[in-house]
């Protein structure tokens, strides 16, 4: 039973990985289809003008290079879209890749300031430990039971019956009883031997839970420690997005006013797809390193 949680811990934590993934896909498609809109409304707005002489060819080859690479950026996050829906298909066991309609989660919780309460937890509820323990109880126990093989021991018989044909000096009814005492002596230590083999097998269990125990507070450790990395790293994409949609905007009202080159509006163009890119993989994937942590812990049920 222990063992049938744990994997099947195991599969709710690909799922949700594979959820979160195809979230993340999907608000990348967003921000690509957005920014071939963006560049594409500039690129005809630079074509006109160059038209007019307002602008020159090189700010019209610049233009289409950025369309050029929204779109290229577009063609790949489509194709990521579908990549994701397949490994979400096969965590979910289906045996060909289906398309899915997701729908957004609310954001959870910050972790918790120290690891140490999280680390008591997992001790406490994963199935592997508690599987791992019961293998140790029962070696234990076995080796209890091996030992006991080396004192005596005591069997006690009766019988009862009726003799329908007899002489007469002996009765109808009969009954008897006795008592029956075994003691191992020559053996050639088999008994002995056994034990001592148990018992080092229960030591071998031992050791492998106690191995397990430490394996298991370092996962805790480095999931929570990844946990908090991408939680201030949705803070910074926030910031960084924000920054970028400024700086873009200060540099359209630029290149409109003629003060700068086609250039400086590509760069800020570039930061600011690059912002919204990155800070839709901070939230998602503080999303997955959270289910991670619950996971670590064992409170993936």
């Amino acid at each position: 039973d222990q063992r049938s949680a744990f994997s099947r811990a195991v599969v709710l934590v690909q799922v949700r990985r594979a959820f979160f993934l195809g979230l993340r896909a999907r608000s990348v498609l967003r921000v690509a289809e957005k920014t071939v809109q963006t560049r594409q409304v500039v690129a005809d707005q630079i074509g006109a003008l160059a038209k007019s002489n307002l602008k020159s060819g090189l700010d019209v080859s610049f233009a289409n290079v950025n369309l050029a690479e929204a779109k290229l950026l577009l063609s790949q996050a489509q194709n990521e879209v579908k990549g994701a829906d397949a490994e979400l298909s096969a965590a979910m066991g289906y045996p060909l890749p289906q398309e899915f309609d997701l729908v957004e989660t609310a954001m959870p919780a910050p972790p918790l300031a120290e690891p140490a309460p999280m680390i008591s937890i997992a001790l406490k509820e994963r199935a592997d430990v508690q599987s791992a323990r019961s293998e140790l109880s029962a070696a234990q126990r076995f080796t209890s039971a091996e030992g006991a093989l080396s004192r005596p021991t005591v069997s006690i018989g009766a019988a009862a019956g009726v003799a329908p044909v007899h002489g007469d000096s002996i009765k109808d009814h009969y009954s008897i009883a006795g008592i029956t005492m075994s003691i191992p002596i020559f053996n050639g230590h088999l008994y002995s031997a056994r034990r001592e083999e148990a018992d080092f097998r229960a030591r071998a269990v031992a050791e492998r839970v106690r191995s397990l125990e430490m394996q298991v507070a370092r996962d805790v450790q480095v999931a929570w420690l990844n946990t908090t990395n991408s939680f201030k790293r949705v803070k910074l994409t926030d910031e960084l997005v924000k920054q970028a949609s400024l700086a873009l905007e200060l540099s359209q009202a630029r290149y409109d006013l003629g003060l700068s080159s086609i250039v400086e509006l590509t760069q800020a163009q570039l930061a600011k797809t690059a912002a919204d890119i990155q800070r839709a993989t901070a939230i998602y994937e503080f999303q997955i390193q959270t289910s991670v942590l619950a996971y670590q812990q064992g409170l993936l049920k």
